[in-house]
């Protein structure tokens, strides 16, 4: 008598055999998957196109501006695993400060990290993407106008729209208020401007020529030298790190802090839009969003190396720090007034530009304005007067 097995006779196999069964097919399977898939994904990998592309910054190798730059570029190199190497050259490597755009769309080099009042020439708008009204924000409240406000957009009808160029541009890097600069002498009045030569760049040129001076627009770099020869009066940079660097105390002994002629401020990263354009969609994201990182850390580097750079200017280089008189302060505001007006009628562009931050201050500085406790009256609950002598005018 032939004995039938279950199976054939239609009955279930045995629960566990088929488990164990359906098991070895799986890996089986699988196996055979993953290595089919190694053997398809390896000349991938090797094939994968790597990038090398030459970035000027607008600040000497020794400013902290310039190891801000290299931050970014590090973070490039970081996040891309190495296909897009970023090689950081000072600014003079291949073109001045002023002239990083130009060389940028004329191919010379592939991006650049400086800020947007170096090309303002071109359209004075471009410079309330940098050094934007004194409307009561600050400069990462500004950034956040270019991230969520409208401002990215607008920036890129300027720059590629209205003035036809093959760029592609972000900002990164908020900086705290700038100083009203560096004097032979303090001034005390609005009136004290009058004919005074005195350095700045952007939409502050036009604020400081308003109030009367005698605008000279110079790169970082040329400053200093000019105020020792005795070509300018008066000059502002930026922040006590770079103005240590660049030796403005060797110059001067007075430092007037606080003004409203670039109270809000950041740095622009442009690239050859072609070449951006080029790239894989994971690197074009590694370049915007390592913007965005490196500005958060730019912030906090502030934080921990400007306050010492000042005490260093008085301590030991025996600057005189003044505060800013309210007479100057609102004799700016007034002539920033005047500034918008104009340009606004001359403009369509920037005026819409000024209302879309408006439209931003309004909103965001106003609920800040109500919802913020006063930082200064905790700060001196506990510690009293701020640790940095001023000198009374």
């Amino acid at each position: 008598m032939t004995k039938v097995s279950p199976t054939a006779a239609g009955q279930k196999a045995h629960p566990k055999k088929s488990v164990e069964a359906s098991r070895r097919s799986f890996l089986v399977a699988g196996a055979a998957t993953v290595v089919g898939g190694g053997v398809l994904a390896t000349p991938a990998v090797l094939r994968a196109q790597t990038h090398t592309w030459n970035i000027q910054s607008g600040w000497p190798s020794g400013d902290i501006f310039h190891e801000f730059a290299q931050d970014y570029v590090n973070m490039v190199t970081s996040m891309s695993g190495g296909r897009l190497t970023m090689n950081l050259l000072p600014a003079g490597s291949v073109v001045g400060a002023l002239e990083l755009q130009d060389a940028i769309v004329g191919g010379a080099l592939e991006g650049a990290h400086g800020v947007t009042a170096y090309w303002y020439g071109k359209n004075k708008a471009a410079s309330l993407f940098g050094t934007p009204p004194a409307f009561g924000w600050n400069a990462n409240q500004f950034l956040g106008w270019m991230k969520y406000g409208g401002g990215q957009e607008l920036y890129n009808e300027l720059v590629q729209d209205i003035l036809g160029l093959d760029l592609v541009g972000f900002l990164t890097g908020p900086m705290p208020t700038q100083a009203l600069g560096w004097f032979r002498q303090p001034i005390t009045s609005p009136d004290e401007f009058s004919g005074l030569r005195y350095r700045t760049v952007g939409l502050a040129a036009d604020l400081m020529e308003e109030l009367g001076a005698a605008v000279t627009i110079l790169g970082g770099p040329d400053i200093v030298p000019a105020l020792d020869r005795g070509v300018i009066d008066a000059a502002e940079f930026n922040n006590p790190s770079s103005d240590r660097h660049l030796g403005f105390q060797d110059v001067s002994k007075h430092w007037m802090l606080q003004s409203f002629h670039q109270d809000a401020e950041a740095f622009e990263l442009s690239f050859n839009r072609s070449r951006y354009e080029s790239l894989d969609d994971d690197l074009r994201a590694i370049v915007k969003h390592a913007a965005e990182a490196a500005s958060a850390d730019m912030s906090w580097k502030a934080m921990h190396r400007y306050p010492p750079a000042q005490k260093s200017l008085v301590e030991d280089h025996d600057v005189n720090l003044y505060i800013t008189p309210d007479e100057i302060l609102e004799a700016q505001l007034d002539a920033w007034d005047a500034v918008i007006e104009r340009n606004s009628a001359e403009n369509e562009f920037f005026a819409r530009v000024i209302e879309s931050q408006r439209a931003w201050v309004r909103d965001v500085v106003g609920f800040d304005l109500i919802n913020e406790a006063p930082k200064r009256k905790a700060y001196e609950h506990f510690f009293g007067e701020p640790p940095f002598p001023v000198t009374s005018l």
